[in-house]
């Protein structure tokens, strides 16, 4: 077992080696990207996007993309 403390920095850096080596470069990008901070507010672009439909308007919608 290894005792010694790593900074973070050191760790991240490990773990992205070994999910490289171990899953490819592309399935760990995928992974790591679940993870990174969204840079807008949601809330406000869903109120924006929804503001002129009602319940029934997306419901309608959701089930036309879906046939």
């Amino acid at each position: 077992m290894n005792t010694e403390t790593r900074s973070i920095s050191e760790i991240s850096r490990r773990a992205t080696h070994i999910l490289f080596k171990e899953m490819g470069v592309v399935e760990t990008i995928r992974f790591l990207n679940q993870f990174s901070v969204g840079h807008s507010d949601y809330t406000k672009e869903r109120e924006k996007w929804f503001a002129n439909l009602t319940l029934d308007d997306i419901i309608h919608r959701i089930k036309e993309e879906n046939e």
